[in-house]
């Protein structure tokens, strides 16, 4: 396939925009060292900011190549709907009242494994909080998993390797543990109706052997860094401002299962968001500070990485189709570490005739490659917005994360090869 003017320039914009994240710690470094702009070496420096800037750089491009009206047209065929069901979900589930009810979850179960506390509660966050992703979406696990995470351990003197070897486990995890059920896990999402995917295929063709790999993973995490979780001084436990009333919990989850219900209507989720906020504000002495700023950044990079994915396809799908189902499973567990795991797997559906082994590859290798980068999975963006501010220069190393996602990435490939 040939690729037209725009496409040619909008793969070159993405693999700079792609160059870009991996050197957020050099715009960072700049920021320091160059403090005449150092406003603007900050901006370039946020992570989120990356895609989105880069996306724009494309529109302006398309303006002068191809003319105003192709420019609106291209942008008006992007509804946008996960960028704002991720704000949504991001800002609900950060909400004091949702983190309350995950903490005691993640506490109560954790009382039953006979390992030390810091231990058992830090192996079910990592467990079983990604699971779950599969009935609240991935985005909303990420955020709470991300949330407790630094309230109960980033805070509190990890070691840099703990701190990635934690983010790398909880990205591969958080990819494959949507996959129990066919809507909450973004590249499960882009085909399930396609290709008639319910919950009980998911289940037990995907599910069982996600769940087997989440386990492994965050047990092994845990036992290799077993003394420092427990040499780790126990996090305060006391709640901050005025105790919750039961009325107020039950309402903050309906706004969460109202949200996840309607992922497909923009129109009703925002809706229920913007009611959710107005009574935010009404009952301020039962929230903390809402995840507003972390938000819409991450909005704006899945807004970004969906504008200059857009121009992809050319060089993608004819790469896919190439493979059979033994290449296109590691194929697509690379791709997705320099793409994103959903825009593979919207490609793959738009193909007829697929073999079912094919389909299957596909898609699990999209999954089992989504922790590898920020850009791989879509909830990704969202815990590194929470989580940065406990890294040194508050930037993530692309390359730190890589190597600490590798590990837990090879399980993941090995369940869903081997079993």
């Amino acid at each position: 396939m040939t690729p037209t003017t725009i496409q040619f320039i909008g793969t070159a914009l993405f693999a700079v925009a792609i160059l870009h994240t991996f050197s957020t710690s050099f715009f960072q470094h700049l920021a320091h060292t160059r403090p005449a702009h150092a406003g603007l070496w900050h901006l370039l420096g946020e992570v989120e900011v990356v895609f989105g800037f880069w996306a724009s750089v494309l529109m302006l491009a398309m303006f002068m190549t191809d003319g105003a009206t192709a420019a609106i047209r291209y942008i008006d065929s992007y509804p946008f709907i996960e960028p704002m069901f991720v704000f949504a979900i991001m800002v609900i589930a950060g909400s004091r009242p949702i983190l309350h009810v995950a903490s005691q979850g993640v506490r109560l179960v954790s009382t039953s494994l006979p390992m030390p506390l810091n231990m058992r509660f830090y192996f079910t966050v990592l467990a079983l909080v990604p699971l779950l992703g599969s009935f609240i979406t991935e985005a909303a696990a990420m955020t709470l998993a991300a949330m407790i995470l630094r309230d109960r351990f980033f805070q509190y003197g990890l070691s840099t390797r703990l701190k990635y070897a934690t983010l790398g486990v909880l990205f591969v995890n958080v990819s494959i543990g949507g996959t129990l059920t066919p809507f909450a896990a973004p590249p499960v999402l882009m085909v399930a109706g396609t290709w008639d995917w319910g919950i009980a295929f998911m289940m037990f063709t995907f599910g069982w052997k996600a769940a087997v790999a989440v386990l492994v993973n965050a047990l092994v995490v845990t036992i290799l860094f077993r003394k420092e979780l427990c040499l780790l001084s126990a996090a305060p436990r006391q709640t901050v401002g005025e105790a919750l009333p039961v009325t107020i919990i039950v309402i903050h989850l309906l706004f969460l299962a109202g949200v996840v219900v309607f992922t497909h209507h923009p129109a009703i989720f925002m809706g229920l968001f913007l009611l959710f906020l107005g009574v935010a504000h009404a009952y301020q002495e039962y929230q903390q500070r809402l995840l507003l700023r972390e938000g819409l950044l991450v909005a704006f990079f899945l807004a970004g990485l969906e504008v200059l994915g857009g121009q992809q396809q050319w060089w993608l799908q004819p790469l896919l189709l190439e493979m059979n189902h033994d290449a296109v499973f590691f194929g697509a567990t690379i791709l997705t570490a320099f793409t994103d795991n959903a825009a593979l797997t919207y490609l793959g559906s738009l193909v007829q005739g697929l073999s079912e082994e094919f389909k299957y590859a596909l898609v699990a290798g999209a999954v089992t490659g989504g922790g590898l980068t920020v850009i791989a999975n879509a909830p990704n963006p969202a815990c590194v917005a929470i989580l940065r501010d406990n890294f040194e220069d508050e930037t993530i190393s692309p390359v730190g994360l890589c190597l600490a996602a590798l590990p837990p990435t090879i399980m993941a490939a090995l369940a869903f090869r081997l079993l």
